[in-house]
């Protein structure tokens, strides 16, 4: 039975959560309801058939990032993977005397967050500011390198402002360095293909719910150096699923719907990307009456987010002017449960106006076009009456 039509605003939140794809529900039901078995009995047909379910994923999944099949891991989603990676390193890093680490002030919290616990642990942090446009500039990577760099760690798209950091260039500059790059790819997985296949870019995090997959699964890619794949040591333990890495029992139906979706996302890539940039252009062509500021470097930001202001409209006002007609965020959703000042947006040096004013919509090939006079007339209207107000 399909799910009932749900009437309101048209969803604007891509970035915090996509809504599934229908073919991708399809292959959850199937191995939820049809072929449940569990992946690790191998003594009768449901466990083999659930295993070729989770390898043929897993296949997709690497098919994504021009990884191999055995190089994938799966996860609960991008915050496990990150964790993984980062604190995963840890005692590589002590026993070979390796402990600096370089980030970035534009990192989302389930990067940063890890990253302070080693700081925490005796491990020495730089992070990088960004240019005001939301990038970050290679050569200060490369200056920030020092003999004892355990990781790099920058993102592929930041999860407020879309914008992509150039991490091929990255890449090439931790050419002769030993560190690790780890890349959080939560935003540009399935999205933007080249980076992530860069053969310097060490490991990778992505979420299922991200492609329009479903919640709870994602992976670490982790990619093999000279033959050697990255020394993690697990952080938890309880069995050998997952080369050992990730311990429990396989949820067999959110993997096989990630790889389902990842595997989409490749074939549709092209069309995807160019729909989110006919869709973008005309929402900012839809909201020009408004003189819209948008916040980052608009020839790097990816086609399926944009983070803008409206003059005059602080964001908890022009969230609940468009209540009605689109569903919008004021950035990253793991942090909007107060309105705090954005730590992207503070980072990029953005003037304290746009900044208590900037909003972020974001979209992905299932959205459905808003009404953007709709939009507009209401902000006119309730620029109108403020006006009309006696003071």
């Amino acid at each position: 039975m399909p799910p009932p039509e749900r009437p309101g605003p048209v969803y604007l939140d891509c970035a915090a959560t996509c809504p599934i794809d229908p073919r991708v529900q399809a292959e959850f039901r199937r191995y939820a309801e049809v072929d449940f078995g569990n992946a690790g009995s191998r003594t009768h047909a449901y466990g083999r058939v659930a295993r070729q379910a989770v390898e043929r994923a897993r296949a997709h999944v690497a098919r994504v990032a021009g990884v191999r099949r055995n190089e994938v891991v799966f996860t609960s989603g991008a915050t496990e993977s990150n964790n993984l990676a980062i604190l995963g390193l840890e005692s590589f890093g002590r026993a070979e005397r390796r402990m600096h680490l370089v980030g970035t002030k534009i990192e989302h919290h389930a990067v940063l967050e890890p990253l302070r616990v080693l700081a925490s642990r005796g491990f020495e942090l730089t992070l990088l500011d960004p240019e005001p446009g939301g990038w970050i500039d290679p050569e200060r990577v490369a200056a920030a390198l020092r003999p004892d760099t355990l990781l790099v760690s920058v993102m592929q798209v930041n999860n407020e402002t879309g914008i992509e950091q150039p991490i091929p260039q990255i890449a090439d500059r931790l050419a002769s360095s030993p560190a690790f790059l780890h890349v959080d790819a939560a935003q540009g997985f399935g999205k933007a293909l080249a980076a992530l296949r860069h053969p310097r870019v060490d490991l990778i995090s992505a979420s299922g719910h991200k492609i329009c997959g479903p919640k709870g699964v994602g992976a670490l890619l982790a990619r093999h150096r000279d033959g050697a794949r990255p020394p993690l040591t697990p952080l938890l333990h309880g069995g050998g699923q997952e080369l050992g890495l990730r311990p429990g029992t396989l949820p067999v139906a959110p993997i096989a719907a990630f790889g389902r979706a990842a595997e989409l996302a490749l074939e549709e890539h092209d069309a995807r990307l160019a729909a989110a940039g006919a869709f973008g252009e005309r929402l900012l062509e839809g909201l020009a009456p408004l003189a819209p500021r948008v916040h980052g470097d608009p020839g790097r930001r990816l086609p399926y987010i944009v983070n803008l202001s409206i003059p005059g409209w602080d964001k908890e006002a022009l969230i609940e002017a468009w209540a009605g007609l689109a569903a919008i965020s004021d950035g990253a959703a793991c942090t909007s449960q107060s309105y705090t000042c954005s730590h992207v947006l503070a980072a990029m040096g953005l003037p304290a106006e746009q900044e208590a004013g900037a909003v972020r919509l974001s979209w992905c090939h299932l959205t459905d076009p808003p009404d953007l006079e709709a939009m507009t007339g209401a902000l006119l209207a309730g620029a109108v009456s403020s006006a009309a107000r006696p003071s």
